[in-house]
């Protein structure tokens, strides 16, 4: 078949969680096909459409190859387009690759209706299985081991080895415009966390960094502004982190954004003296606290010393403007309600802007279930995986901790019950014992869903309504107390227009007071669009 530009022989494509999400896996393999750049495109989607019509837009270019990034989160819907795909069209080579058929190949589904998996980090040994394709070479083997690629091309070594070429000039305007720009200046982990794949991805491999501050310089030519940096331990090398920041700093203009994950036990002067420099808002920092529970720990592997972790959360909290995100996970094995709690209380006592409270998911690869029998440990068979019971948490306690993770996220993470949160464990009386916040929110997460019986569709309105009235009902705070701390909040988000519940407890605002109110939204409104 004779090649035709509007018609490219390799389609690279993946579902992404959201449109906002640009495919960072899909933007390597491009920058690695080399010469087959030219013969190949990029076509991406979202979870939410549906398999057929994304089945159709593939099918319409025509490809003889079909490349495809299967991730947890897109696994179902996977599986749905690469079956259509090949009962429309089983001529068309479907290549699989991504952590999610990276590991326990003989059991998926949408393995065996593939023609191949690429297993590991597939930017080089994809280019290289399309040229013997294209080439009519077809390799015997339907599984595939990526060897681990390098940012810097092997010297000397009996087989040569080429470089990863970086992805960042394959964001076009749109992503530049509308999406989130991710970025790594590493990969792997040292770490062994049992839970985690990255603890499978060994050894840490840097990229230089006379080519990738190049790279982000020209991506803030491109006017740039919000990197997420995927990188694991972004604060492994000290040295390489610092020159990372400086380099950022030097360049900083008001709306620049960093988003990094950081080693939380591992931030010495040499590290804070730079974080020190960014305004607030300028660095976000993902904590991966997981849990304070030593024993545990130990049991899955992870190295943390709390003492550290806590002294540099009080630091980025205290002493910098950085947004603090903390992440803990519920369901590890031999960690009960208890533990969590006192764990639960004892970061929320550190003061993070963001408490991520995740479920244990059983990643597919990971060690983690080498503690399945002796723990009590199941998971549900269908992606995202999660643990469904422990011998220390049953269904029920589980299901609990899931509406109080979304209903933690609707209050406490999302900004708009800022000044109210912390009333619900706090004294009702000056000077009274302030209770755990733990307790505190689990008793309202299960009076919300008692009165509503859902933890999603709830309207802004209809929460504040809701918390108003467990506050003042529930725990005794004063009403009028409670009301200006809500209607503190609601202000704070733009609003001006009493709710009707709060009528009775603050006075009507002024048109003066309105107008400001409104010219602040449109004011940050206007920066977010020019961030």
């Amino acid at each position: 078949m004779e090649f035709r530009s509007d018609q490219p022989q390799i389609v690279l494509t993946t579902l992404n969680a959201k449109y906002a999400h640009a495919s960072f896996g899909l933007r390597y393999l491009m920058a690695n096909l080399g010469p087959l750049r030219e013969r190949a495109r990029i076509v991406e989607f979202d979870i939410n459409q549906r398999p057929l019509d994304v089945v159709e837009a593939v099918l319409a270019l025509n490809p003889r190859i079909v490349g495809v990034g299967v991730y947890i989160w897109n696994a179902e819907q996977s599986l749905r387009l690469v079956a259509d795909l090949k009962r429309i069209r089983p001529e068309t080579i479907v290549v699989l690759g991504g952590p999610e058929v990276s590991h326990e190949t003989d059991k998926q589904e949408i393995i065996a209706l593939a023609d191949f998996v690429i297993t590991g980090e597939a930017d080089i040994a994809f280019a290289e299985l399309c040229e013997k394709l294209l080439a009519g070479a077809r390799p015997l083997m339907k599984v595939i081991p990526a060897d681990l690629p390098e940012f810097t091309a092997k010297k000397g070594a009996a087989v040569a080895q080429r470089a990863l070429a970086l992805p960042y000039d394959f964001y076009d305007d749109e992503d530049v415009a509308q999406r989130v720009i991710y970025v790594e200046a590493s990969r792997g982990c040292p770490f062994r966390c049992e839970f985690c794949l990255s603890s499978l991805d060994v050894p840490v491999r840097n990229v230089p960094l006379e080519t990738f501050l190049p790279a982000m310089d020209r991506l803030l030519a491109r006017r740039v502004r919000q990197f997420k940096f995927v990188d694991r331990t972004f604060n492994l090398n000290l040295n390489f982190s610092r020159a990372i920041l400086e380099f950022f700093w030097e360049r900083y203009r008001p709306g620049l954004f960093l988003h990094f994950e950081m080693i939380p036990d591992r931030l010495p002067e040499a590290l804070r003296e730079p974080i020190r420099r960014f305004p607030p808002g300028a660095l976000q920092f993902e904590v991966g606290v997981q849990t304070f529970n030593d024993e545990v720990s130990e049991r899955i592997s992870r190295r943390q010393d709390n003492a550290k972790l806590a002294d540099n959360v009080r630091f980025l909290r205290q002493e910098t403007g950085v947004h603090v995100h903390a992440d803990l996970i519920v369901g590890l094995p031999g960690e009960d309600l208890a533990s969590f709690g006192r764990g639960f209380d004892r970061l929320v006592e550190l003061g993070p802007q963001e408490i991520q409270v995740g479920i244990l998911k059983r990643l597919r690869g990971t060690p983690i279930v080498r503690h399945d029998v002796e723990w009590g440990m199941a998971y549900s068979p269908h992606p995202p995986y999660e643990v469904l019971k422990t011998a220390h948490m049953d269904f029920a306690t589980l299901q609990r901790m899931r509406r109080f993770s979304r209903y933690w996220d609707l209050i406490a993470n999302s900004g708009n019950f800022r000044n109210t949160t912390p009333m619900i464990w706090g004294a009702t009386e000056p000077g009274g014992a302030q209770r755990s916040p733990f307790e505190s929110f689990m008793k309202l997460s299960d009076w919300l869903f008692a009165r509503i019986g859902r933890n999603h569709g709830i309207a802004l309105l209809s929460l504040a309504e809701l918390v108003f009235k467990y506050l003042t009902a529930e725990t005794g705070h004063d009403f009028a107390t409670v009301a200006g701390a809500l209607w503190s909040d609601y202000q704070r988000g733009g609003r001006s227009d009493r709710p009707e519940f709060l009528k009775a407890y603050v006075p009507e605002p002024d048109r003066a007071a309105r107008r400001q109110a409104l010219s602040q939204v449109a004011a940050r409104r206007q920066a977010r669009h020019l961030a």
